[in-house]
């Protein structure tokens, strides 16, 4: 999965997010985290990682943390972006522009991104 993929991802998992706790705030109904997108998104960008029978516990670890260090950093590199993105805007003060407008103006740009 390419980055601005994850990107566009963690953005629909954190416009989720934020309705998700406008509906606990409001009604204090339980979600489903394996119906989240956050679920979906770390389930499709880590891979299956198969590790030799013979392989000894320092092995095994090993093969886990070299198959999962480049998802890692990619889904850490995602959301760093976009926290980056909205504190900027919050520090700017800027009233005129929701974090959901800018998720949404973002999305956009990096929708264009890919189909170019």
């Amino acid at each position: 999965m390419e980055q601005t993929e994850i990107i566009l991802r963690a953005i629909g998992v954190l416009t989720e997010t934020n309705a998700m706790v406008r509906r606990i705030s409001e009604d204090d109904s339980a979600i489903d985290p394996s119906e989240s997108q956050l679920g979906q998104l770390v389930t499709e960008v880590f891979p299956t990682v198969e590790v030799p029978a013979d392989a000894g516990p320092a092995e095994a670890g090993q093969a886990v943390a070299d198959a999962y260090m480049p998802a890692t950093i990619s889904l850490v590199g995602a959301f760093a972006f976009l926290f980056s993105e909205l504190a900027d805007l919050h520090d700017a003060g800027r009233t005129d522009v929701s974090s959901a407008d800018l998720l949404q103006d973002l999305a956009l740009r990096m929708s264009r991104a890919v189909d170019e």
